[in-house]
């Protein structure tokens, strides 16, 4: 690489220190309120919880990182579907936040997973709902959605198939789903929120567009033994494929959310969606981010940039970027390899660098 592409780097590995948080801070991102939304909660299905467990889970979901920077949280049980228990459980909590007044100049929405769907139906609503209820609306300025499953989730029919067969040419399907969930799924009756994962209801649920952003953050890592991949399309986190995390109009296998880069950040063409859903941007691709790791503690992974420098209704986003080029020592006519990154990114989650670029 060379001694002096190392200092370079060293150098904006220093300065992106700067802008990325340490420690807790104040609840705000670039002054705007946060409230989470999680995602799904598989010992839920097991047992369905009390209201008590889900505000328990709830906060426990969160703990890593985004609980320290967040004033308020939807929670929900997995037990549930989207358009009836969730929507009537998130109710009382969105007249909550409209009566504290905590949303009047503004609002950003965090959404793991499932939460992504989750929040979804709840902005595609909430105005009318409110309004209706004499309340206020919310005033939401953006949503980001990390490993955001709003379009779906292969692994969510695989479940529902082998929660209903035992049959013994299936066990590569629950072996991956055994490790997904934490158990054995056969025989189970309650699927909840999982009959609204799989792709083609998840792609019906809210799809009219609210003029809300909505910032999306990839992953492209291992979990499970690599148990899951085979059944998702494309590149994927383990959990969720980029057809779903990239906000992608439509189902399909991708390799990055842009054909201009890959997840690694190299500048060159690649297999991704011809389209996104309107005022869907990603943000940050993870190759190494695994499903979990968006949201928690998992580092190690060069991070590469997306979309940037824009306005995202109020909300800035600004990501510190850098580039190389490689070049064998033998190849004196190429131009060699272009790569585009997020320095000092390694050194710290996917949660952290993306508060860091809000904020």
């Amino acid at each position: 690489m060379g001694y002096r592409k190392w200092g370079l780097l060293l150098i904006l590995g220093l300065a992106v220190a700067a802008w990325l948080p340490s420690g807790r801070a104040e609840a705000a991102l670039a002054g705007y309120p946060v409230v989470l939304v999680h995602g799904f909660q598989p010992t839920q299905l097991r047992n369905c919880p009390s209201p008590t467990q889900v505000r328990s889970d709830g906060y426990q979901y969160w703990s890593a990182f985004w609980d320290a920077h967040a004033e308020a949280r939807i929670d929900w049980s997995s037990c549930n579907r989207v358009q009836t228990g969730i929507a009537a459980a998130a109710w009382p909590q969105l007249v909550s936040l409209s009566e504290s007044g905590l949303c009047t100049r503004g609002c950003v929405f965090v959404t793991h997973s499932t939460g992504d769907l989750v929040l979804r139906y709840l902005l595609a609503n909430q105005a009318h709902w409110l309004q209706v209820a004499g309340l206020q609306p919310l005033r939401v300025i953006a949503a980001l959605d990390f490993g955001g499953a709003g379009g779906g989730d292969a692994l969510a029919q695989i479940a529902i198939n082998v929660a209903a067969n035992n049959a013994w040419y299936l066990d590569p399907m629950k072996a991956a789903i055994k490790a997904w969930l934490g158990y054995d799924l056969y025989g189970t009756q309650h699927l909840g929120v999982l009959n609204d994962l799989v792709p083609t209801m998840a792609r019906s649920i809210a799809t009219v567009p609210t003029a809300i952003p909505h910032l999306r953050f990839a992953g492209g890592g291992w979990s499970y033994l690599g148990l899951t991949k085979p059944f998702l399309p494309g590149r994927d986190d383990s959990v969720v494929s980029l057809q779903s995390s990239c906000g992608a109009a439509q189902y399909g296998s991708y390799d990055s959310c842009v054909a201009s880069e890959t997840m690694e950040g190299e500048q060159t063409y690649t297999s991704a969606p011809a389209a996104l859903w309107y005022d869907y941007f990603p943000i940050l691709m993870g190759s190494g981010t695994n499903h979990s790791g968006l949201i928690g503690n998992q580092t190690g992974v060069t991070l590469a940039p997306v979309f940037n420098d824009f306005n995202a209704n109020g909300l800035r986003v600004s990501v510190a970027t850098a580039r190389y080029t490689e070049k064998a020592w033998w190849d004196f006519w190429g131009s060699g390899t272009t790569y585009v990154y997020v320095p000092g990114s390694s050194g710290h989650t996917m949660s952290q660098v993306a508060y860091g670029a809000l904020n």
